[in-house]
């Protein structure tokens, strides 16, 4: 069987940030602000992100995960821009997207990114204008569920929640794929585990109850900026749940240089093999293969 390929990518925080008015900076942005012109534009580059992408596309991957936090101050400027660097990642039948806490920074427009990226987020039985999650994709052998944990948060708080309505229905729709021969990726943009009470997911325990009862084969997240593989219980197999550095970032401190991930996902028998393959950005701008590993 020919192998199928997943690239995941995550956390572009797509720079350069637009020019925000006073109004614009009220409660939570003003601090982010503050932080992006101290701080975060000397990491967020867009040369980074250019040639980590342009790299992605020369690997000609089956499907394209983004997972997340597309933009940083979930600006009314900065959906049309996100929108036009998701059309030069390519089409929305070929990349996959799930909204970050940045792509929900605030309530004022909590709503945008489902506007400015509906095409990307919508499942493949979804009705034109309903991005309501979770939401499911076939491509190939893969079944991609997207689950959204963006919800606004006070200020110096990131984290995720699902709530109980889209546990539910994640429940009800893995229960259905169950019986299938899919091999099934589940996208979220907060890790599954989290030191940081701040960052966190807030009802991860009711999420990972659910994936032990029905199972998926791979979970994807982004959120924390570095490489992470954990793993955890299935009911059959344990299951692997893998995160990735920001796509646009420069080595800084703890957090390492943008990065991306290929899956080469294939069936042999009655089992899957999936091969991960980590491509990151050098000193000088170039990707160069990081390592590759069987997960499966």
């Amino acid at each position: 069987m020919t192998a199928f390929t997943l690239a995941h990518l995550s956390d572009p925080h797509l720079p350069p940030m637009p020019a925000a008015g006073l109004r614009d900076l009220l409660g939570k942005r003003a601090l982010g602000y503050l932080n992006w012109t101290r701080n975060r534009h000397k990491v967020h580059r867009r040369e980074v992100l250019d040639a980590l992408v342009s790299d992605l596309q020369a690997q000609a991957p089956d499907q394209i995960a983004v997972t997340g936090d597309l933009v940083n101050l979930a600006l009314d400027a900065e959906f049309a821009p996100s929108r036009a660097w998701l059309e030069s990642v390519g089409p929305a039948e070929r990349v996959t997207v799930i909204p970050g806490n940045h792509d929900a920074y605030v309530r004022a427009t909590q709503h945008r990114f489902a506007e400015a990226w509906g095409d990307y987020l919508r499942g493949d039985a979804a009705p034109d204008g309903d991005v309501a999650f979770p939401q499911l994709r076939r491509r190939g052998p893969l079944a991609l569920i997207s689950a959204s944990s963006a919800v606004p948060t006070p200020p110096l708080m990131a984290t995720g929640w699902l709530g109980r309505r889209q546990l539910d229905a994640l429940e009800r729709m893995l229960a259905a794929l169950a019986a299938e021969q899919a091999f099934r990726v589940l996208l979220i943009h907060h890790p599954l585990q989290s030191n940081s009470s701040y960052k966190r997911l807030t009802d991860s325990a009711e999420l990972i109850a659910l994936l032990q009862r029905h199972g998926v084969e791979l979970v994807l997240h982004g959120h924390d900026h570095v490489h992470s593989t954990i793993w955890i219980d299935g009911p059959r197999a344990k299951i692997p749940v893998i995160g990735v550095p920001s796509a646009s970032a420069v080595a800084h401190g703890r957090y390492p240089a943008a990065a991306y991930n290929l899956f080469s996902i294939a069936r042999e028998g009655e089992a899957w093999r999936c091969e991960q393959t980590v491509r990151g950005i050098d000193d000088v701008l170039r990707v160069r293969q990081i390592r590759q590993a069987r997960l499966l």
